[in-house]
């Protein structure tokens, strides 16, 4: 090559990098709504793209081409479990460490022989068997027996959608399920009503009086009636996913594809929901993706003597608060199987969505305990794991695809930004999640403050305080704080004289002051919602036990695991004014057009007289929290015109005194120094300890 040459292809090659460094410079790389929508996010905006982009790359890669969905992946159930042909039953399963596979039941009296061992699919870890039609028939109970490199065990498949329990052995089984008549569901197509999204969390086996475990059919007929009357729009039904021990409260899931047969047959659930759905009530289930329970004969874990096969290893595979076993969402398989999870649920019940239970286990490997989240640095310093966060964000992606009026609520206590924010902008995809700060935030006022050191202003930021461009559900208490070791808020506001003095006309003042504590406590969380309101079941009444399901301390007594409806009904009782007021509060909500999105608008408030008030569209609420001091002619600067009641927690239909009189129209007052923007006094008698929502009259 001579000089003269080797210069010019020198030149042309400095030339074409200086093009492309300069097509480089121009491309831009948009930033995401999340950051953008939080000044304070920027410095984190590298790992907030990082961990989209992983989600969406990992979304092609299970994918595998552009004309396959992630709902076409996530039909594992489909191919995975029992399947009825014409002529045969196939089961198959995944159990890549397995050397050998037997299916036994009582067909074939419990025991291996040939003709039912499982074949390995070739080049794979799954094994199929195709079972003529006259061994498996409706009803028929079966397991799995595998053998491994050095160990056997009795299993239950993995994918299995209908396990029970032998009322004597106890032991777990797969049961055929195949009744003649399919269900037919009567409401074929469903729309959640969400503006606003009020939920009635719920646990079928305590829904009853009778110390038993209820069932769907009792649940549908008896409870579901008192749900609408209440005016609730949705259920949250806990412990559907089938579970070994009573007692976890569903939380150590050992079957994901199987609801629970303790409370009654697939039919029964689906009747259920469908009965919701034609009174407008929304069906969601909490769903356990978080851990799994230990157990290795009834759950997974050592399915086929590789305890890792769904989870993590070394000292990452159990829970160190929960003892239960924790998913590695880094396997491909075990994607496929919980978003296989999620779907099934949604096309085969007709669930409306989930409430993601433990969702901050998952975000850290130290699954948040002793975090102090103190700052946005704590929410990504490492400490996050990045495959939990990319199945989250696709598991929210498939939900929403199957279903695009789906609901997904996260059980996140860190306040990882992003958590509800669009996948598009950042964020995780969920479209709400839980405040939890609410509840903790009551315990410890009532707990640790004189009812004379309650502050409105702390109590305003409190249930206001959230991220503007994520929604949240509020709730004063849930299904937590009415457990054993923890108290419920009437009681702690009550105690002891809930047993002896709630009989109308022998309140003592304790049980006054928690009667008007307990709804304006639920009042204010109510009423300043940005997307939701969760209240537990009983808790709306005041119910007065704590749970505690059957077990060896307490002599395996139903006594605590129901809920008891006679107490609301009975008038001679003060249960039913909490009751009633509920109703009533959620009426009002009810009414008002698209209420949380309505600007929470702070009209005033006074520390020292413990009094605030605010503005939400055409409603103004005020609340006077002072034990003992009621005010006469307290101001507050409006907006000029005539004003109404339409709620008063002193009403004497709800325990109150009715010191008000509520048919009373109030009317502003002009002041010539302070009146500006046509506004006025509105001069209110704010009785102690009670609280009032006004309207302006219409001219």
């Amino acid at each position: 090559m001579t000089r003269t040459k080797a210069v010019v292809d020198k030149k042309e090659k400095k030339s074409a990098n200086s093009k492309k460094k300069a097509t480089q410079k121009k491309v831009v790389v948009p930033q995401l709504r999340l950051v953008k929508n939080d000044q304070y996010l920027a410095d984190y905006s590298q790992a907030i793209e990082g961990r989209h982009n992983s989600a969406m790359q990992k979304k092609s890669e299970l994918v595998g081409n552009s004309k396959k969905t992630l709902s076409d992946f996530a039909t594992g159930y489909l191919y995975f479990g029992l399947h009825k042909t014409d002529d045969c039953w196939i089961l198959r399963e995944w159990a890549p460490n397995a050397i050998d596979i037997f299916v036994i039941g009582d067909f074939n009296d419990w025991k291996e022989s040939a003709k039912y061992a499982m074949k390995r699919v070739r080049g794979t870890g799954n094994w199929e068997i195709k079972i003529k039609n006259k061994a498996f028939r409706h009803g028929t109970h079966f397991k799995l027996s595998v053998h491994w490199d050095g160990g056997q065990g009795e299993r239950i498949p993995a994918w299995a959608n209908r396990v029970v329990q032998d009322p004597d052995t106890h032991l777990f089984s797969v049961q055929v399920w195949d009744p003649e008549e399919k269900y037919q569901w009567q409401v074929d197509k469903f729309k959640p009503e969400t503006s606003p999204l009020l939920i009635y969390e719920c646990h079928i086996g305590m829904s009853q009086d009778a110390e038993k475990v209820g069932t769907y059919v009792e649940f549908r007929d008896n409870v579901l009636p008192r749900i609408a009357k209440l005016g609730y729009n949705c259920i949250q039904i806990m412990a559907i996913q089938e579970h070994p021990y009573y007692g976890s409260f569903g939380y150590h899931v050992s079957s994901f594809f199987a609801a629970s047969s303790r409370f009654g047959t697939p039919e029964e659930l689906k009747s259920l929901i469908d009965k919701a759905h034609s009174m407008g009530i929304a069906v969601i289930m909490d769903i356990v993706h978080s851990h799994a329970v230990k157990n290795e004969n009834e759950g997974l874990g050592n399915f086929a003597g590789d305890p890792c096969q769904y989870f993590c290893s070394g000292d990452r595979r159990e829970h160190p608060a929960w003892d239960s076993l924790c998913f590695d969402y880094g396997k491909n398989e075990v994607l496929h199987f919980l978003l296989s999870n999620c779907k099934y649920w949604l096309e085969e019940y007709h669930f409306d969505g989930f409430r993601f239970d433990g969702v901050t286990s998952m975000l850290y490997y130290s699954h948040g305990l002793g975090e102090s989240f103190n700052g946005y640095a704590d929410y990504y310093n490492g400490h996050q794991d990045d495959n939990a966060i990319v199945y989250l964000t696709l598991a929210n992606d498939l939900i929403h695809a199957v279903n695009k009026n789906a609901i997904t609520i996260a059980e996140e206590v860190s306040g990882m930004p992003g958590l509800a924010a669009p996948i598009k902008d950042g964020g995780y995809g969920f479209d709400y999640r839980m405040a939890m700060n609410i509840p903790d935030y009551w315990i410890k006022t009532i707990k640790e403050l004189r009812d004379e050191d309650w502050k409105p202003s702390s109590m305003f930021w409190e249930v206001t305080n959230r991220r503007r461009d994520e929604k949240t559900i509020s709730y004063a208490e849930s299904h937590d704080q009415a457990l054993v070791g923890d108290k419920t808020i009437i009681f702690r506001l009550v105690d002891s004289d809930m047993y002896w003095h709630f009989k109308k006309g022998d309140q003592t003042s304790t049980v006054e002051r928690g009667i008007a504590l307990h709804k304006m406590i639920r009042m204010l969380t109510a009423s300043t919602i940005n997307g939701g309101y969760l209240n537990f079941m009983g808790n709306e009444f005041g119910h007065p036990e704590w749970i505690d399901f059957p077990r060896e301390g307490n002599g395996w007594s139903y006594k605590y695991a129901r809920r008891q409806w006679n107490l609301v009904d009975n008038k001679q009782l003060c249960f039913h004014y909490l009751n009633d007021f509920e109703a009533a509060m959620l009426k009002l909500i009810k009414k008002q057009k698209q209420f949380q999105k309505q600007p929470v608008v702070e009209i005033w408030h006074n520390d020292a007289d413990q009094v605030l008030a605010f503005q939400r569209g055409e409603l103004m609420f005020f609340f006077n929290f002072s034990p003992t001091r009621s005010y006469c002619g307290y101001g507050f600067m409006v907006k000029n015109g005539s004003y109404e009641y339409l709620l008063n927690t002193d009403d004497v239909a709800f325990g109150g005194n009715g010191f008000n009189d509520d048919k009373v129209v109030h009317y502003t007052n002009y002041d010539d120094y302070l009146s500006r923007d046509n506004k006025g006094w509105l001069k209110l008698y704010l009785p102690a300890r009670t609280a009032c929502v006004l309207r302006k009259c219409k001219d």
